[in-house]
């Protein structure tokens, strides 16, 4: 055979890819399947010695273990160089293609060199199979540096690598890959197994193959959090992105209504509650529904106090959109022994904060946060529209309550629709806001309506003063739109049906006085009546 010198311009893996572009193609599209394990266009011979492991005579139902790669691969490079190796000097005598070897038991038991790893591993059998060293190095970064470092294991025409018997399938299927941009396998177990090979190999082309054929399969809630649970040197790379952005879509939208997915949603692992609670397209009454569901599930997940802190404070919390939670909550979550002190505070002041800000220096704020920060301030489709409430206890009893609503949202509501406020306190009793489209009954025209309402029912009386205001143009300040008082008995609502005293077609128009910047401004004070 042919010596060839990897210094050459023929073995330089940037020359072989132009060469691919040349022809049209790119060194990911370039067939070479042809030479795969073929002494006429191979430099080198890769000895692939295989150690038993616990995993090889599992059976074939159970679940692959995608964890039992190890993180480095075991490089062994102390064999002859090619132009000495016996193999090499006598061609009749030349191993098979892909040949197998069987140590003899003195061989496995007693031997020092190359078959006896650092955890004295027995080596059960050995492939040996010849390489192109620019094909490898052309589609690994990992074989790259190994044939062109200029360290003693680039000079090697021999290459040894030890893998377990449970890599064996998947490692063949990568070397095959690198020559022919295909797999042989189709199962998501098979196909992740491969995946994990190719990121130990540092294959990005196979990795983003796998994740495109693993996308493609039907996916399940199990395959979703296989994919999702993948170790976190793979969960890194860009190659299988799409493949983890699918994975939580899937778990989001299947799982969105909380309510009503509980049951499920309580036996999914850490990754998917993550998936869950990070999407912004969950169906709840408001963000205490959310959080609420996150304490029950780490309860039952996590019998042990520390370790229901450490899964809250370092995975979940970050998904729970505290400025959108009501101040009761907030308070709760101070006291809330599940969390630890430190992290609740730090959460509970941002929301805080975040409440005390005008809504353009919200999003500015927002803007400027990393990703996972930045979802803290998105607002979900809560079905109780968030308030900020300001409380004053002298010189009486008030609150002051500020409702944002965007155009679209007062779009949907007609011509009968209404929308429901979250709830808020006076005086030890729970109050909401619910703005409709009503029918003026003067003008038989739709027109805006805003009412307040009272929670508990029953045989509660309560009187208070209240006032509805809203921001206009060109001012842009709160002018009021209409007073009263109202003794409320449990589960009575007052209010004013036309509040704007427009019909809905002049309220909504494009020169419409009222959306500043596509959101109406409402504000309601509430004063406990003496």
């Amino acid at each position: 055979m042919r010596n060839l010198d990897m210094n050459s311009d023929l073995f330089d893996p940037k020359t072989v890819m132009d060469s691919d572009f040349s022809r049209g193609l790119s060194a990911g599209e370039a067939d070479f399947g042809f030479a795969f394990n073929d002494s006429n266009f191979s430099d080198r011979l890769l000895r692939i010695e295989i150690v038993g492991d616990p995993l090889e005579n599992r059976p074939d139902s159970e679940v692959l273990d995608v964890t039992s790669w190890d993180v480095e691969p075991i490089l062994i490079c102390n064999q002859p160089d090619m132009d000495e190796c016996v193999a090499c000097q006598n061609p009749d005598e030349e191993a098979d293609a892909m040949s197998e070897e069987s140590p003899s038991g003195d061989e496995a038991g007693n031997s020092n060199d190359s078959s006896w790893s650092m955890d004295h591993s027995v080596v059960v059998r050995v492939k040996t199979l010849h390489i192109s060293s620019p094909i490898l190095a052309a589609k690994s970064p990992f074989f790259y540096k190994l044939f062109s470092n200029g360290m003693r294991e680039s000079e090697q025409r021999h290459i040894t690598l030890r893998i377990n018997a449970s890599e064996e399938v998947a490692l063949m299927e990568l070397l095959n890959f690198m020559y022919s941009n295909t797999l042989s396998v189709t199962t998501a177990p098979a196909l992740l197994e491969v995946l994990m090979a190719a990121d130990k190999f540092e294959v990005a082309s196979c990795m983003r193959y796998c994740s495109r054929l693993l996308r493609n399969l039907p996916m399940t809630p199990k395959s979703a959090l296989d994919y999702l649970e993948l170790p976190s040197s793979v969960l890194i790379a860009d190659a299988i992105q799409p493949l983890t952005d699918t994975a939580k879509r899937y778990l989001a939208d299947r799982y969105k209504d909380i309510n009503k997915s509980q049951e499920d949603l309580m036996d999914l692992r850490v990754a998917g509650v993550e998936a869950v609670l990070s999407s912004d397209d969950l169906q709840v009454a408001s963000e205490d529904t959310v959080y609420d569901f996150m304490l029950k599930w780490a309860r039952a997940q996590y019998p042990k106090l520390e370790e229901r802190r450490e899964v809250i404070g370092k995975n979940l919390a970050r998904f729970i959109r505290f400025p959108y939670m009501t101040c009761r909550k907030l308070r709760k979550v101070l006291t809330c022994n599940d969390f630890d002190h430190e992290v609740a505070s730090k959460f509970v002041m941002e929301a805080l904060f975040f409440k005390a800000e005008a809504p353009h220096r919200q999003r500015i704020q927002a803007s400027d946060e990393s990703a996972i920060r930045f979802r803290r301030y998105v607002e979900r489709a809560y079905k109780y529209r968030p308030v900020k409430v300001v409380e004053f206890e002298l010189p009486r009893q008030q609150c002051v309550v500020y409702l944002d609503l965007k155009r679209e949202e007062c779009a949907n509501l007609f011509p009968s629709g209404r929308v429901y406020s979250q709830a808020f306190h006076l005086g030890g009793q729970g109050f909401f806001l619910s703005a409709h489209c009503n029918m003026d009954q003067q003008t038989s025209s739709h027109c805006f309506g805003l009412f307040l309402g009272m929670q508990e029912k029953g045989s509660v009386t309560f009187a208070v003063d209240y006032e509805f205001a809203a921001r206009s143009k060109p001012t842009e300040e709160f002018a009021s739109k209409y007073k009263g008082n109202y003794t409320f008995t449990g589960g009575k609502a007052v209010g004013y049906r036309n509040l704007f005293g427009t019909n809905w077609t002049s309220f909504m128009g494009e020169d419409s006085l009222y959306f500043i910047n596509g959101v109406l401004h409402l504000r309601a004070e509430l004063t406990i009546k003496q």
